[in-house]
C-alpha cells in the first residue's frame, strides 16, 4: 500500500513538474513574440538590423546555457563585456520570474542542440604542464591581445584603427566558463552564433593544448569573478 501511495506521488509530481514547464514555456515564448522576436527573428536565427555595429546573435547557435541566457537577459550584454550592443538590460522591464521563463524558452526553443554539445565536449585542463600554461600567456600576449588589449578590457590596438571596425569584447567581465573560452576560440564566433567577422577560429592554427592553456590564463588571470 505504501508503495502504491509513494508511486502515485512521484507520478503526480512528475505530471505537475511537467505541467510547469508547458506553463514555463507559454510564458517564455509570449515574451519572445513580444520584445525578443524583432531582433532575433521567429526562429531565433536573427534578423539584419541597420544602425547595429554588432548584430544580433544567432540563438540557435549559442553556446551560452539556460542561466546565462537568463543573465544575459537581465543584465545586457555590455554588463558582461559587450563593447557595442543593440542587447539591452531588461531587469527594469521584467520580474526574474519572467526573465527565467523566457530564458527557459530560448534555451529549448533555439539553443539546447548547441548547448548539448558543448555539455558533450570532454575538457580538463586541470594537468596542463607549467610550460603549457606560459605559452599560453605568452600567446595571448602577442595574438589576443592585439583586439582584446593586454588587460583583456577589448582595447587592444586593432580597434584603433577604424577600417576594421571590429569591437572585441572585455575579457575580465565575460560570462563564459573556462570550457566555453576554450571553445569559443576553438571553432570561432561564428560558429556559436555571432557575425563571420566576429572572432576567428583559431583551432586551425593552434592544438587544443596550447587553447586551453590560453583559456586557462583568462580564466584565472584577466576575468573578474562576478
Amino acid at each position: 500500500m505504501k508503495h502504491i501511495i509513494l508511486m502515485t506521488l512521484l507520478t503526480t509530481s512528475a505530471l505537475f513538474a511537467a505541467e510547469m514547464n508547458v506553463a514555463l514555456m507559454k510564458q517564455g515564448e509570449d515574451i519572445f513574440k513580444q520584445t525578443c522576436i524583432g531582433c532575433h527573428g521567429s526562429d531565433g536565427t536573427g534578423v539584419e538590423q541597420g544602425g547595429f555595429n554588432v548584430q544580433p546573435r544567432n540563438l540557435s547557435k549559442t553556446i551560452l546555457s539556460e542561466e546565462q541566457i537568463y543573465y544575459v537577459a537581465k543584465k545586457g550584454a555590455f554588463y558582461w563585456g559587450a563593447v557595442v550592443t543593440g542587447m539591452p538590460a531588461w531587469e527594469q522591464v521584467y520580474d526574474d520570474a519572467s526573465l527565467r521563463a523566457v530564458a527557459h524558452y530560448v534555451h529549448y526553443t533555439f539553443g539546447k542542440t548547441s548547448s548539448d554539445s558543448v555539455a558533450t565536449y570532454e575538457y580538463d585542463s586541470s594537468s596542463l604542464s607549467d610550460k603549457v600554461l606560459k605559452r599560453g600567456k605568452k600567446i595571448y600576449g602577442r595574438t589576443c591581445a592585439y583586439c582584446h588589449g593586454k588587460q583583456g578590457h577589448g582595447q587592444g590596438v586593432a580597434t584603433y584603427n577604424p577600417e576594421q571596425s571590429i569591437f572585441p569584447y572585455d575579457l575580465t567581465k565575460i560570462i563564459l566558463t573556462e570550457k566555453q573560452i576554450f571553445l569559443f576560440a576553438k571553432y570561432g564566433g561564428e560558429h556559436w552564433g555571432s557575425q563571420a567577422d566576429d572572432m576567428p577560429a583559431w583551432g586551425v592554427k593552434y592544438d587544443d593544448e596550447t587553447l586551453m592553456g590560453i583559456a586557462k590564463y583568462i580564466q584565472n588571470k584577466l576575468k573578474v569573478k562576478r
